[in-house]
């Protein structure tokens, strides 16, 4: 099937689009927090006993060091024209760290994280709702149901909570928090590997429990919708055994509508766990935005959200651009 050119501009003009106004938004908001963020770091360096002569001249080289002396509309501008050279400006609690070198010690473990949670728990929710709807009036299906709609509804940072107090505390099976042992040598070894898996377990099970129940329910619901239709009887008719029936033709109907799911709860998913990560002071960008949130480092919270609204509009935008090869009823706008 050839996708028309018209269909793809659309689809990227929107994105280009909802990504200026994402940018302009978050400009402003950490700008609307109350407090100073210069301020705050001098405040900091008196608390660690530094000593400061002449603080006053000192807060104004630093509001022109970040870029915060002029006014708002002057800020704004050079917001922009540093976004598009790629530059997100210095840290202002890692003086003089850059955000992108914050941001790039801290990405990969939120990648690794994530995408290995969306895909297990998008897999295992729709094979297991496909199940439970196939099999609705069983009473293991409607106690599974449960279940599946209990996790669901917990925050994510409630869950990790709750699995940290069990299982940290009183039962003492994993680590308290952070990315790997101390005395363990980072690199591509089974000894690395197998401790970086040790500590992300907690965090990953609190975001594959609360999203494999939404997965399951929304399936669910499908395959019960489905079992009614005309090409599910025709099928029946032809005398096929009911599991070819559920994966041929039911579950292919009613994965379709969990695709666009998909897209839309990356969102979700990623501001869910930012939560989560720092309850297990997971290394990834989660916990470096929160500290960044404390200390006011516009600069960070700009580059980390930023970097997460085009991480989750690109994976829009390309599920977005495949789903008509998932459902062959979309003709790309074809005339």
């Amino acid at each position: 099937m050839i996708i028309s050119l018209r269909y793809i501009i659309k689809r990227v003009i929107r994105y280009l689009l909802t990504l200026i106004i994402a940018s302009t938004v978050v400009f402003i908001i950490p700008r609307l927090v109350p407090g100073d963020p210069i301020q705050c770091m001098v405040m900091r360096l008196m608390q660690q006993g530094q000593v400061i002569q002449g603080a006053d001249k000192l807060v104004e080289e630093y509001r022109r060091m970040f870029g915060l002396d002029g006014p708002l509309h002057v800020q704004y501008i050079h917001y922009l024209e540093n976004l598009l050279r790629g530059n997100l400006g210095l840290s202002i609690m890692a003086f003089p760290t850059t955000v992108q070198e914050l941001i790039w010690a801290r990405l990969p473990w939120t990648i690794g994280l994530l995408t290995n949670c969306v895909i297990i728990s998008w897999v295992l929710g729709n094979i297991l709702g496909a199940i439970l709807g196939w099999r609705a009036s069983s009473k293991t299906s409607v106690i599974a149901a449960g279940l599946c709609l209990f996790f669901s509804q917990i925050p994510y940072y409630i869950l990790a909570i709750i699995l940290s107090l069990i299982f940290v505390y009183y039962i003492p099976l994993f680590p308290s928090g952070g990315g790997y042992s101390m005395g363990v040598t980072p690199g591509l070894n089974l000894t690395f590997i197998i401790d970086v898996l040790w500590h992300s377990t907690l965090p990953a099970l609190s975001i594959i429990l609360v999203s494999l129940g939404g997965w399951a329910l929304g399936m669910r619901s499908m395959i019960v919708s489905v079992q009614g239709e005309d090409f599910i009887l025709f099928a029946e008719a032809k005398g096929l055994k009911r599991n070819v029936i559920l994966m041929k033709y039911a579950f292919r109907n009613a994965l379709l509508p969990q695709v666009t799911g998909l897209a839309m709860s990356l969102g979700f998913v990623v501001s869910g766990s930012m939560l989560t990560e720092y309850i297990f002071s997971y290394p990834g960008i989660g916990s470096l935005f929160i500290t960044a949130a404390g200390a006011l480092d516009y600069n960070v919270l700009q580059g980390v959200l930023i970097i997460i609204i085009f991480c989750v509009l690109t994976a829009n935008l390309i599920i977005d651009l495949l789903y008509p090869l998932v459902d062959p009823r979309i003709h790309y706008e074809r005339k």
